[in-house]
């Protein structure tokens, strides 16, 4: 059985953390520093890295008889999704037909003359739309039409019963949550590496260009599944995991998520299609990770020219960073160079505040691992149209949070 570079690296880890952490107490910041170890963060951190070293063998008991072609309640799961999916669909017409037409007291109709709109004052046109004008051109005549697009202006809560609601969002949930599974269970197991190797003529052996192949491609690929990571909000419910510290040192590196096999990616396997044997793909993947442990440090502030080229502590604090201009760049592991080529690349500037827009606020794994997954329930499930519901899913979080003020 070959083992994992990763494992083997654990004891380099350790004791690269005590350094760091002895560093800090030889050089004791005044006030707060970030970069300091925190004791209930810090076993947060180490948790979340243990906890993705057991999920894996877990997800493979727990998914292999819900995979679609070769589990035994795949069709099962496939069946309960399509009958919530129109449970649902049921449940948004009914409540359209008791909604249409029945007004909140004190609201205006849907269709307004804009003849009076636009004579009336300002302040109080806006206030008709939450602060916003209302649309419509100056000078306009009686046939121009203004439509409300606030929900909350039907009476729905008055006329919907309780419990159609609870009905018709449970099913949203559960719809979506089975294609979740069915979809990553069937995605993961279609382009794995030794699937994908088998199919290929080719084959690099391991001498040094098979691994440089290995090394290069799967950084490639890492770099636009880490961007993915952070444009959709299905896959950032699984990384958000690791962003979720407002410290930063060399154990954040460790908070690693447990839910990756719940989500699609471009796969790495396409690598063996190229001839990279599904141990090299994997070899690829343990210096990948290595690599991104020593970056996760205040400790060392720049690596001077090499920057140019590779990632680095101080992108990568760029990359952790809750600030405005830091969001969203610098997805690189190894190298920078795809962020310059792709134009997600930002220099370090001010100082970096770390952890979510909004942080959560607990040190508990299981929060931490599923707090994101929680809210995208809770938006399906209170949504009223499946345009909403998948939004909410694979739009990305900007947009969720957009979508829900």
């Amino acid at each position: 059985m070959k083992v994992d570079l990763t494992v083997l690296a654990i004891p380099g880890f350790i004791a690269a953390m005590a350094a760091e952490y002895a560093w800090q107490s030889r050089n004791p910041a005044e006030g707060e520093r970030a970069g300091d170890y925190e004791f209930a963060d810090t076993m947060a951190s180490l948790s979340m890295g243990v906890g993705s070293l057991v999920a894996p063998y877990v997800a493979d008991t727990l998914l292999a008889p819900v995979t679609p072609r070769t589990g035994r309640y795949a069709k099962a799961l496939m069946g309960l999704s399509l009958a919530a999916a129109a449970a649902a669909t049921v449940g948004d017409v009914v409540r359209r037909t008791r909604t249409t037409g029945l007004l909140r007291a004190g609201a205006l109709p849907s269709r307004v003359s804009s003849s009076l709109s636009d004579r009336a004052p300002l302040s109080y046109r806006a206030s008709l739309t939450g602060g916003a004008p209302l649309p419509g051109r100056a000078g306009g005549n009686d046939d121009d039409e203004v439509f409300t697009s606030d929900p909350s202006s039907v009476n729905g809560d008055a006329h919907v019963p309780p419990a159609l609601r609870r009905i018709t969002g449970g099913s949203a949930v559960t719809s979506l949550a089975s294609a979740v599974v069915t979809v990553s269970t069937l995605w993961s197991a279609e382009t794995a590496a030794k699937k994908l190797f088998r199919l290929s003529p080719l084959d690099l052996g391991t001498g040094p260009l098979a691994y440089a192949v290995a090394i290069l491609g799967w950084d490639f690929i890492y770099y636009w599944n880490h961007r993915f990571d952070h444009e959709s909000r299905w896959l950032w419910a699984m990384h958000v995991v690791h962003h979720s510290s407002e410290r930063y040192n060399l154990s954040t590196a460790l908070r690693q998520p447990v839910a990756e096999a719940l989500t699609i990616y471009v796969p790495y396997g396409l690598l063996s299609l190229l001839g990279v044997r599904p141990a090299l793909v994997q070899d690829a993947r343990a210096i990948n990770l290595i690599y991104q442990f020593w970056v996760h440090t205040e400790v060392i502030r720049t690596i001077g020219p090499f920057e140019r080229v590779f990632n680095s502590p101080a992108h990568h604090r760029v990359h952790h960073g809750s600030n405005r201009e830091y969001l969203d760049r610098n997805h690189g592991s190894i190298l920078i160079l795809w962020d310059r080529l792709f134009g997600t690349f930002e220099p370090e500037g001010q100082k970096v505040v770390y952890g979510l827009t909004t942080n959560i606020d607990t040190f508990n794994p299981a929060r931490i691992a599923s707090h994101e997954w929680v809210a995208i329930a809770r938006d399906v499930f209170r949504s009223e149209s499946w345009k909403d519901r998948v939004g909410y899913l694979v739009r990305g979080p900007g947009w969720a949070g957009a979508r829900r003020a």
